[in-house]
């Protein structure tokens, strides 16, 4: 018995010495969990003073109630400072947080910085879709101008095109979005060169690029092309801190719900996630787990997700809040209608 008590207690401390270890040891994993809500219709924090989020001059705007909040998730961790095996326990544990390969958040070929740089870099653009979504549905003019962003490796427009370019038109076919010019380019096909239009330092141009077939059959140009936009007024986001495109959707209702008049939500709290396209598509995001827990914490009884997210979110709805899924910027519309008067919801599409 004597000996057995010996072994007991030498067993439990020898656990107790390795739970103390692994307290310390970093493991390969970083920790997502929900971050920052902001609400587009409110204020945020923009060099110490409180500002509106969205802010837009020259054009008639209306009152708002209630919010519309785009969601954050903030990441625990870093490749030089990653969490320990008893910070990853204690996230296995609790269903607001995700345990993630930290090569899945920081990949090993960037940086850092270089990740935060391309997060903002996200951010900006999401803003103008947004922007131009809006407008969009609202059927006020703008114009759009496609640019080359990039040249891929071995793209056969190499020393023919240039970062900065503006594309007018290709074969004749004036080019006014990245869809356009991609049904151009494939009108083209491989096997002859396709004429160019480009404006490049304020002056026009004629280039001659052959596209290539890729492996899948599609007919490239070898580019990474953006679109830039000129609105008819001034329409400000003023978001400090935040990267990546998910806030586009919210972006994009909350600048409708100050154009129009009467509140889109019928001043009631709405939380949603998505990115935007110009032409109101909605896309997936990251995190949407994470994000649904973050709109219960800050009040908020509906939320609308991307459709294209359903996976993640059939099974994982926190009490409390109401999910409704959505493929388009006029879906959202829709939604937020019925939820401001209170029928029709049940029609609505869902992620069940």
């Amino acid at each position: 018995m004597r000996r057995r008590r010996t072994i007991g207690w030498v067993s439990l401390i020898a656990a107790l010495a390795l739970a103390l270890g692994m307290s310390f040891i970093p493991s390969p994993y970083v920790i997502e969990q929900p971050g920052p809500v902001f609400n587009t219709l409110g204020t945020s924090s923009h060099d110490g003073t409180e500002t509106p989020l969205i802010s837009i001059s020259g054009a008639p705007t209306y009152p708002t109630a209630g919010t519309l909040d785009m969601l954050t998730v903030s990441v625990v961790g870093t490749p030089q400072s990653l969490p320990s095996w008893a910070e990853i326990v204690g996230a296995f544990f609790n269903q607001t947080k995700a345990i993630v390969p930290v090569d899945a958040i920081y990949p090993p070929d960037v940086s850092v910085d270089e990740q935060n740089q391309e997060n903002q870099t996200m951010m900006v653009d999401s803003q103008q879709e947004a922007i131009a979504a809006a407008l969009t549905n609202l059927g006020i003019a703008f114009t759009t101008q496609i640019t080359v962003a990039q040249l891929a490796t071995n793209s056969p427009a190499t020393g023919i095109l240039q970062v900065g370019d503006t594309i007018d038109s290709v074969n004749g076919t004036v080019i006014t979005s990245v869809d356009g010019l991609r049904a151009a380019v494939t009108a083209n096909g491989d096997a002859q060169p396709a004429s160019i239009v480009i404006t490049r330092s304020g002056a026009q141009q004629t280039v001659q690029v052959t596209p290539v077939k890729a492996s899948d059959g599609s007919i490239l140009l070898g580019i990474g092309a953006g679109a830039t936009y000129t609105f008819p007024f001034d329409v400000t986001i003023q978001l400090d801190n935040v990267g990546g495109p998910s806030a586009g959707m919210m972006f994009a209702l909350g600048i409708i719900d100050q154009l129009t008049p009467g509140q889109l939500n019928g001043g009631k709290n709405v939380a949603g996630t998505g990115t935007i396209s110009a032409d109101g598509t909605v896309g997936a995001i990251g995190g949407i787990r994470q994000k649904m827990f973050g709109a219960v914490a800050a009040g908020a009884s509906y939320f609308l997700a991307p459709a294209s997210n359903c996976d993640e979110v059939t099974g994982h709805v926190p009490s409390g809040l109401r999910v409704f899924a959505v493929k388009t910027l006029t879906d959202s519309l829709t939604a937020l209608k019925d939820i401001s008067t209170g029928t029709g919801l049940d029609s609505l599409p869902t992620c069940n």
